[in-house]
C-alpha cells in the first residue's frame, strides 16, 4: 500500500507551523505613557501615591507585548510573581516615572505587580523582570513627550489642539507615528490621555506600529492642566 504523502505532508507542515507559533511569543511592544491631568479630571478622579503628587509629566502606564493582528498575550506565567527586590536599584526612578494614580492611595507596588504579571510575564523570552522595568524606564527617557509637544507649541494649559497636529509633533520628535487615546473629562471634553509608541520585541528601538489602537478622539482635543 502506497503511503499517503499528501496527508503526511500536511501533518509535517502543521507540526512545523505549531513549532513556529510557539517559538514566536509576540511581535512587538506597545510602550504606553499617560497624561496625569487627563487621568485625574474624569468623574473617577484619582489618588496620588503615598510618596506625593507626581510631577506634571507623562508617566509610564506599561510596556505591553502585542501581535501584529491586533491581539495580545496576557498573564503568561502564573508562577512568575512580582518581586520588589528585582527593582530596588531603580525604585526612585520607578516612583518618579511610573506612579500609580488609582484609588486608594498606594505605594505603587500593586500597580507594578499588575503590569509585570499581566504583561511582563509575556516578554520573559526577551526580558527578565529587572530588565523589563529597566527597559521601560529607558524608553521613557528616549520618548520625552512633554518636551516634544512643548517644542511644537502644544502645552498642558487646558487649551484645545488638533489631533493631527499632536500626532505630527510626536512623529517629528520620535520618527514614528504614535497612537493617541483620549478620554472624557467631567464636562465631556475629549482630551489627550495616552500615547502609544511601538517598540521592537527586544525592547531596544522604536518602530513604526504594525497596528495602532482605534482612536476615539475628537478632531480637536484638550490638553488639560495637572
Amino acid at each position: 500500500m502506497k503511503p499517503n504523502f499528501s496527508l503526511l505532508s500536511r501533518l509535517i507542515v502543521l507540526q512545523c507551523l505549531s513549532v513556529l507559533c510557539c517559538s514566536q511569543d509576540f511581535d512587538f511592544f506597545y510602550f504606553v505613557q499617560q497624561w496625569p491631568g487627563a487621568y485625574c479630571d474624569t468623574k473617577h478622579s484619582c489618588c496620588y501615591p503615598k510618596n506625593g503628587k507626581p510631577a506634571a509629566d507623562f508617566s509610564i502606564h506599561g510596556l505591553w507585548p502585542n501581535y501584529k493582528d491586533g491581539s495580545w498575550p496576557s498573564n503568561c506565567d502564573p508562577d512568575s510573581v512580582f518581586d520588589k527586590s528585582q527593582i530596588e536599584e531603580v525604585i526612585g526612578n520607578m516612583e518618579k516615572d511610573w506612579p500609580s494614580l488609582s484609588c486608594p492611595s498606594s505605594n505603587n507596588l500593586r500597580f507594578w505587580s499588575h503590569e509585570w504579571e499581566k504583561h511582563g510575564t509575556c516578554s520573559e523570552s526577551e526580558l527578565d523582570q529587572r530588565e523589563y522595568f529597566e527597559t521601560a524606564l529607558k524608553l521613557k527617557q528616549k520618548a520625552n513627550l512633554l518636551n516634544i509637544l512643548h517644542d511644537a507649541g502644544i502645552k498642558a494649559d487646558d487649551g484645545f489642539y488638533s489631533l493631527k497636529r499632536i500626532k505630527e509633533a510626536i512623529k517629528k520628535g520620535l520618527g514614528f507615528t504614535p497612537g493617541i487615546e483620549c478620554n472624557v473629562d467631567s464636562r465631556h471634553n475629549s482630551q489627550l490621555y495616552q500615547v502609544y509608541v511601538c517598540v521592537d520585541s527586544s525592547g531596544s528601538d522604536f518602530i513604526e506600529c504594525p497596528i495602532l489602537p482605534k482612536s476615539k478622539c475628537d478632531s480637536q482635543i484638550q490638553f488639560p492642566k495637572f
